[in-house]
């Protein structure tokens, strides 16, 4: 049994990984998370309490991280801001949590010899043209396009520098499009999904051909398990389910599995500087780790997706309304 410690745990991914590790292992786990408006409390509702602590704090608060450093064995560091148009409107927060964030978490590795593993994304490598038959590999240079994604990048090569440098226990994974339960309505799916459970239309960026590599948070959080039991120090690993559908085909899909007609949404401006393709090759992690993702189907995937935020309208309601009044603001 293992002491994990997971930041931004009470987030989409991280509550997602925390509910996984307490489901399938003997761990011990702890959330620290500064419940912003993308963490929500209620996500972790119902854990063990035997087995699970929740703090409520921010990484960049050096003298509570290392505290919690001390009595932990294994950090997973999910806490990250994470919405390309929040970071295209206000930029600061991303460097504060995305850099600032985890340099305080990497020295509190450094002076603790904590494992540490680091949750990226594959946007730190820019885009694919849609034609390209390429995926991005552990190979590809970096080309973030956004704040967000150029704060990742940011944090990903500190992990490097403070592995090579400090000899810092830790490793990076870069995972494609995460669906499924506890997202913030604000993302992509549940928030098409939660537009027509409330009687508004979908909404579509541009002609909707941008293309996203999609994965089951379960299978995200399998994969990480994964990385820290079997994982190499210093070694970075892409996670990936061979998802790939554009967002026109999710939105038509989304109406379906409603009962809707397909092209029942509206198009809205496109973002600036939207990436075109994401694709991830993960043949590293399954050929070396022999992991496997579990939910190979999109459609079954997403159908179970939409009885979740079907059944749990208290979670999502609240926020429902703002998000969609700052997406107003922005014309989208």
């Amino acid at each position: 049994m293992s002491r994990v410690l997971v930041t931004g745990g009470a987030g989409f991914i991280g509550s997602n990984f925390v509910h996984y590790v307490l489901a399938n292992t003997d761990h011990t786990v702890t959330v620290l998370d500064a419940l912003t408006y993308a963490g929500n409390r209620a996500s972790l509702d119902g854990l063990p309490a035997d087995r699970f602590e929740f703090v409520h704090g921010d990484i960049r608060n050096a003298e509570l991280v290392d505290e919690l450093f001390a009595r932990h064995d294994l950090v997973v560091h999910y806490a990250a801001e994470s919405h390309n148009d929040n970071s295209l409107h206000d930029p600061r927060p991303f460097l504060e949590t995305n850099i600032i964030g985890t340099y305080t978490l990497l020295e509190a590795a450094r002076r603790h010899g904590t494992r540490f593993h680091h949750i990226s994304t594959d946007e730190v490598y820019g885009d694919l043209e849609l034609d390209d038959p390429a995926r991005f590999t552990e190979d590809t240079p970096y080309n973030p396009s956004s704040p967000y994604s150029s704060t990742k990048a940011g944090s990903d090569l500190l992990v490097r520098a403070w592995v090579r440098s400090f000899g810092v226990q830790a490793t990076i994974s870069n995972c494609s499009n995460n669906y499924g339960p506890f997202q913030h309505v604000e993302k992509f799916i549940p928030r098409q999904i939660t537009n027509v459970l409330t009687g508004e239309r979908p909404k579509l960026y541009g002609a909707g051909e941008n293309v996203r590599d999609w994965i089951h948070a379960n299978d995200h959080s399998s994969a990480v398990l994964t990385i820290l039991e079997k994982g190499v120090i210093g070694e970075t690993y892409l996670i990936g389910a061979d998802g790939e559908k554009n967002n026109k085909d999710v939105v038509e899909l989304i109406l379906q599995l409603l009962g809707q007609e397909p092209d029942a949404y509206d198009h809205v401006v496109d973002r600036p500087g939207h990436d075109m393709r994401y694709a991830i090759d993960s043949t590293k992690l399954r050929t070396e780790l022999g992991w496997m993702p579990q939910f190979s189907d999109f459609e079954s995937g997403l159908a179970d997706t939409i009885e979740w935020y079907r059944a749990h309208t208290g979670w999502w309601g609240p926020e429902k309304a703002a998000a969609e009044a700052r997406y107003k603001e922005q014309g989208q």
